[in-house]
């Protein structure tokens, strides 16, 4: 991209392998792959395969199946039908290598010790 300084433009990844390298990384840029998936127990097979977990964004029309599917998930957060879940009133963190505990939100003021507050 042009401009001062280091920017990869954003991109799309489609029919990415499910043994890919860059689905078991953590990536912090613009960078979306796209699997596809049979069933349900693949594509929670798949999220949880990562040693990773900051978040997971999950798309479906059924309700039920975003919440069955984020209760099987493991990571620290979870965006349902959106692209941007921060909120400064929530908790913040990840599992895994993402993180361990929460900053912000009552939990984040909870684990703070009392002399930093």
């Amino acid at each position: 991209m042009d401009g001062p300084g280091y920017f990869y433009q954003s991109t799309v990844l489609g029919n990415v392998p499910n043994d890919a390298a860059l689905l078991g990384q953590e990536i912090f840029g613009p960078v979306a792959p796209v699997t596809t998936f049979t069933t349900e127990a693949d594509v929670i097979r798949l999220a949880n395969a990562t040693e990773y977990s900051l978040t997971s964004y999950l798309y479906s029309r059924d309700f039920n199946r975003l919440l069955r599917v984020a209760e099987q998930i493991e990571c620290g957060m979870v965006g349902y039908n959106i692209g941007v879940i921060s909120n400064a009133v929530a908790p913040f963190g990840g599992v895994k290598q993402s993180g361990l505990g929460r900053e912000g939100g009552t939990e984040g003021i909870a684990e703070t010790p009392a002399r930093c507050r």
